[in-house]
């Protein structure tokens, strides 16, 4: 079994994982009557759901035998907790059409592209992920930094947690003057 993983260098710690191999195909398989295909893919896309980091993404390149067995694969991976989709490149060819399951553990973003016979200079090369995602923090407080909202939260966080905290009073959460 072959699989790279590896670190992205953006602000947020985010994680990828790309896997290139049969492995989701031999899952599927039942040899026995008491092989449950969608039973095996569950526990695989739980476990691998498990081990990734909340905003993480899970590229599987797979190429399955036929619509069927793509729908048990995508369904136990959403079943798993996982969000995204299938991207095609080239869905027109018989010989270059590639299925990538792209998954995505935590809010969900945008699926990228699959590639084209179609040869532009203007069309991109291959598929790209977009890094213009709100940030996890941000997206789930629902309130600006350095506000007044948003240091009262933070004050009741701290009493709840048992910190000793300074009173509120008309001046918490003001900007301070300018001293020189």
């Amino acid at each position: 079994m072959r699989g790279t993983i590896g670190w992205a260098s953006t602000s947020a710690l985010t994680c990828w994982v790309s896997m290139c191999i049969s492995a989701v195909q031999w899952l599927c398989n039942a040899n026995k009557k008491s092989d449950i295909p969608a039973k095996r893919l569950y526990c695989f896309f739980s476990s691998l759901y498990s081990v990734l980091v909340r905003g993480a993404r899970a590229v599987l390149q797979l190429y399955p035998e036929n619509s069927e067995q793509l729908e048990l694969i995508t369904t136990q991976a959403i079943k798993a907790g996982f969000t995204g989709g299938v991207v095609v490149d080239y869905p027109n060819s018989a010989k270059a059409k590639k299925f990538y399951l792209c998954l995505f553990s935590g809010p969900s973003s945008f699926l990228p592209k699959g590639l084209n016979e179609i040869k532009d200079e203007e069309e991109a090369r291959e598929s790209t992920f977009t890094n213009k995602r709100i940030p996890y923090k941000i997206a789930r407080s629902g309130v600006v930094r350095k506000t007044r909202e948003w240091v009262l939260e933070k004050k009741e966080r701290h009493r709840r947690q048992g910190k000793e905290v300074r009173p509120d009073t008309q001046y918490t959460g003001r900007k301070r003057k300018p001293y020189f």
